[in-house]
């Protein structure tokens, strides 16, 4: 059942079984309807969680996921202990570990927050109908801010553009977060619990995560103190600072979000109060931000509706489009190798620091699928895998943004030029240079396109083409007539 304001627990009060809290994406204390709501209660709780990459369709973490979801348990575990409770680590099929937990512990109720992927309903309806009659299932909207069976179009339909889903659920605000409880009675035993250590999550031989410990600190409580940060210091200019690749001045919620470490809700209202609060933050800078929010709700949705937004393009006229298949120039783009140093800076930055600019994810992801031809799916595959923040909602409809097969999307026809965006939001090449170091002693005016640089010019920088820097994977202006020919083909 969903629940978007407080609800009426259907629990008798006389009943004093345990409840078992089932967590997956939402590592937090602060503003989890499912503990919260399972700690007015009084009864005793049994905190959960199920590495399920087992269940049929669930789709296995990439690499980087699972580098943040091990910081991110042993923080939530010293959060559960603080309050003095004990976490619950199994690893496996969700509808095998959450039944046995259930008749280990004699609960007679089992909460949890919703998730809005085909494959994860399908596990969740299947464990409730798996529990029958004798425990109750609490389902609870946690993750985004507004749940997709309580939006709709005039006609009954579900929004797949952007300006009037923003119209509509903006005239209403998300409710008020939940304080996070300040303690959890306990079982009269705990289940035994996986060693987080034995899930052996963290890369070895090699460790390729060297550099994201040096931007990320997994956890709620980081991810508070960040977002203090964030409206602080960064606010009052967000809808400028978010475009400029170099500067520091997005909020870098993402990947707390991802993992459920801060609420939307929190978010929302939190920077609904401060702008309230300092007078000089403008009303543009703050309605971007609150549009960023909802934004990841449209996504929701979309995946909520269409389910296969992974595997099949949302709008199927480009089911027959002549995409390329190039190992050589796939793999030039994942090593940031295609000889556009914006591109180049963007796709090390991402296996550097397991995340990406904004900006830059709209510049790489053109270039892939316009200048090279290839494959959107390619590209969402190899983001699943190396960002912190691959979301199984933003991720897949993003990348069917750009490539122009998705909804609201991008027009094909509309290819971002690697240099020009490179000169417009990273004028002085200080992005470029902070992850193409071969390049840091270009001028300004050349390092966006070197190439084009004279001969004593690229000698004084010392760089080579071809030899310390690759020479251009393709022509840009060939490349632009090619993808739109073949758009042609599809566009009807």
């Amino acid at each position: 059942m969903t629940r978007e304001t407080t609800p009426e627990i259907r629990t008798a009060d006389k009943d004093d079984g345990p409840i078992v809290v089932w967590l997956r994406d939402d590592l937090r204390l602060d503003d989890n309807p499912a503990l919260a709501l399972a700690a007015e209660t009084k009864r005793p709780i049994v905190p959960l969680v199920v590495l399920d990459e087992e269940s049929d369709g669930v789709r296995a973490l990439g690499g980087a996921h699972k580098w943040w979801l091990h910081h991110s348990l042993e923080r939530f575990a010293a959060s559960l202990r603080g309050i003095g409770s004990q976490l619950t680590l199994r690893r496996g099929k969700a509808l095998d570990h959450v039944t046995q937990i259930v008749e280990e512990t004699g609960a007679t109720a089992l909460f949890f927050n919703r998730r809005y992927d085909p494959a994860s309903r399908a596990v969740d309806d299947a464990i409730e109908e798996a529990l029958g009659g004798d425990v109750v299932v609490e389902r609870f909207t946690a993750n985004i801010l507004h749940d997709p069976e309580n939006v709709q179009t005039k006609t009954g339909g579900y929004y797949k553009v952007y300006t009037p889903f923003w119209k509509n659920v903006s005239q209403s605000e998300p409710r008020d977060p939940m304080d996070p409880p300040k303690g959890l009675k306990q079982p009269d035993g705990f289940p035994k619990s996986d060693d987080l250590a034995d899930w052996n999550l963290l890369p070895s031989k090699p460790d390729w995560s060297g550099g994201f410990s040096d931007l990320w600190e997994p956890g709620e409580k980081t991810a508070h103190e960040r977002f203090e940060t964030f409206c602080d210091d960064l606010l009052e200019d967000y809808h400028n600072g978010r475009e400029r690749p170099r500067d520091d001045a997005t909020t870098r919620m993402s990947p707390h979000l991802r993992w459920g470490e801060i609420s939307p809700y929190r978010l929302w209202h939190s920077a609904r109060t401060y702008s309230n609060r300092r007078k000089t933050i403008p009303e543009e800078a703050i309605k971007t931000f609150l549009q960023e929010l909802v934004w990841r709700d449209f996504n929701y949705h979309l995946l909520f509706h269409f389910g296969a937004l992974a595997t099949d393009n949302f709008n199927d006229r480009f089911d027959t489009f002549p995409w390329r298949s190039s190992k050589q120039d796939l793999t030039a783009w994942q090593k940031g190798l295609t000889g556009y140093p914006i591109v180049d800076a963007g796709m090390r930055q991402l296996w550097q620091k397991g995340w990406m600019h904004n900006r830059v994810r709209m510049i790489v992801g053109s270039f892939l699928t316009k200048d090279l031809l290839i494959d959107w799916r390619d590209g969402e595959r190899w983001f699943w895998d190396t960002l912190v923040d691959g979301d199984i909602a933003s991720n897949t409809s993003q990348w069917q943004w750009i490539g122009g097969s998705g909804a609201d999307a991008q027009p094909f026809f509309r290819i971002f030029n690697p240099i020009t965006q490179s000169e417009r939001f990273d004028k002085k090449g200080a992005y470029i240079r902070q992850f193409v170091p071969e390049l840091r002693d270009m001028p300004d005016k050349h390092i966006h396109a070197p190439w084009k640089a004279g001969r004593d010019v690229l000698e004084k920088a010392g760089v080579k083409l071809g030899e310390t820097y690759p020479e251009p994977v393709v022509d840009h202006s060939d490349a632009r007539d090619r993808a739109l020919s073949a758009y042609d083909e599809v566009k009807g």
